[in-house]
């Protein structure tokens, strides 16, 4: 029998930001949640979306989860586009002018981020002052300033990666920079096609170097159009395989951020 292939190891204008507003198709508001027991604002997470290589799917990836957050009751949520291309800036803006404002997008000075001098750590006290829950970048390719930054502040780092030893390959560098900081990475298997060998392949050889999500999420049109008016695949195909992936995505990260790994795992089993 042939040995299965393996891909080799690595070697407002003038306000701080936009306050999202209460979505009626949602039924979403902007407020922070209170624990039952103590009555306190939750700890507010930051998760990163990083890889050093473009065409990941990052931006996609960034605001389908940032949407499933906030469809469950885990927001508010607000979004950073840490990209200088501003494509996801772009789909917020598309989304609000539909009348959607929710997840939020930080803006300064009527700038998306990408257009102004980068503070995260500015940002992210705005963000927490604002009562956000989870705040979701999306990070330029590369290793600038900006990935940098995310990281090293992030309470979880994202890096999607399509199943193409290129991809895989170019995902070292960010798998460096997470444990210089000693970072929780988590793969995501991005864009691939559906019952493929290589798909196989390319989670035997992440698996050497982190947790791969037990969640693929597979190449589909839907991701990609219904991004073209500021929507997600969960709000244009409610019952569809993509809407379920991210969902079910979404649990296991956000599982995994509170602690409950084992519970993570089950559910998408």
């Amino acid at each position: 029998m042939q040995r299965p292939r393996r891909f080799r190891p690595f070697g407002g204008a003038d306000r701080p930001m936009e306050r999202p507003t209460p979505s009626l198709a949602l039924g979403l508001f902007p407020r922070a949640r209170k624990t039952e027991t103590e009555g306190a604002v939750e700890t507010m997470k930051l998760i990163a979306i990083a890889s050093q290589k473009g065409g990941s799917g990052k931006t996609t990836l960034a605001a389908h989860l940032a949407v499933e957050a906030e469809n469950v009751g885990a927001g508010p949520v607000m979004l950073i586009d840490a990209d200088p291309q501003r494509t996801l800036a772009q789909w917020w803006e598309d989304r609000s002018a539909g009348g959607t404002f929710v997840p939020g997008l930080l803006k300064r000075t009527g700038k998306a981020l990408g257009e102004t001098e980068f503070n995260l750590l500015a940002d992210m006290e705005s963000m927490r002052e604002f009562g956000a829950n989870f705040v979701i970048v999306d990070t330029p390719p590369g290793l600038s300033t900006e990935i940098q930054e995310a990281v090293r502040y992030a309470d979880l780092v994202i890096i999607p990666v399509r199943p193409s030893p290129h991809d895989l390959r170019a995902s070292a560098a960010t798998v460096a920079l997470a444990r210089t900081f000693g970072k929780d990475v988590i793969f995501v298997l991005n864009g691939a096609t559906v019952r493929t060998r290589i798909c196989a392949d390319a989670i035997l050889a992440l698996a050497q170097h982190g947790p791969v999500a037990p969640v693929i999420v597979h190449q589909r049109v839907v991701f990609a159009g219904a991004m073209i008016d500021g929507g997600t695949a969960m709000e244009v195909q409610a019952h569809s395989k993509a809407s379920g992936e991210i969902a079910s995505l979404w649990r296991f990260l956000s599982d995994r951020m509170e602690g409950k790994v084992e519970l993570a795992l089950r559910r998408v089993s």
